[in-house]
């Protein structure tokens, strides 16, 4: 997406992948900066890591509308992490006319979504993204440099399980009460 400092990001689902790209916008300066999900503690860990609104879409239908609220004309960027087909379409419909959205959730075959036309012909970019479309040989020394510098704390989202715990860390992930599970391996001696 390359958004420059004061560009309006608003990310539809902050579990790992949608926390990391808010923390990527916080170190560029996008602002604002609105995070939406159906989870208390994801919504508070993002406004903790940069967040400046959070939206609970818990039973809510007018997501768009809240976001236009924060955003009159909609923001410059969205990004969905859900590939929920109803959330990706309100992430498209929350950008203002020249934006664009980006799908980074993976979404089963035979999924679709639909658009109407004559939004996306006011110049709105709708998009996939293949492992953030980064080259890793500077990508990841750049990424370390940015945790080392408390730039990037990823370690406020990791929940380390013994790996007895296996099978509860694979249900709190799958529930939403882990972020990003990471299991520790059994040290002999």
């Amino acid at each position: 997406m390359q958004p420059q400092p004061g560009d309006s990001l608003a990310i539809f689902g902050v579990g790992a992948v949608g926390l990391s790209a808010l923390m990527a916008a916080k170190i560029v300066g996008c602002d604002p900066i609105v995070a939406v999900d159906v989870r208390a503690h994801r919504l508070a860990l993002a406004r903790e890591l940069g967040a400046s609104h959070t939206i609970d879409h818990t039973g809510r239908d007018k997501i768009v509308d809240d976001v236009r609220a924060i955003v009159p004309g909609g923001v410059r960027y969205a990004i969905d992490t859900s590939a929920l087909p109803a959330v990706f379409r309100e992430a498209i419909e929350a950008l203002m006319p020249g934006g664009t959205c980006v799908l980074l959730g993976s979404a089963p075959p035979g999924t679709d979504v639909g658009v109407e036309m004559p939004f996306l012909q006011q110049g709105r970019t709708v998009r996939g993204v293949v492992q953030g479309e980064s080259l890793p040989k500077e990508f990841i020394p750049r990424l370390v440099d940015l945790i080392v510098a408390g730039k990037f704390p990823i370690q406020k989202m990791i929940k380390f399980y013994d790996f007895a715990d296996i099978n509860l860390a694979a249900a709190e992930s799958s529930s939403g009460l882990a972020i990003k599970p990471v299991l520790r391996m059994p040290q002999n001696g």
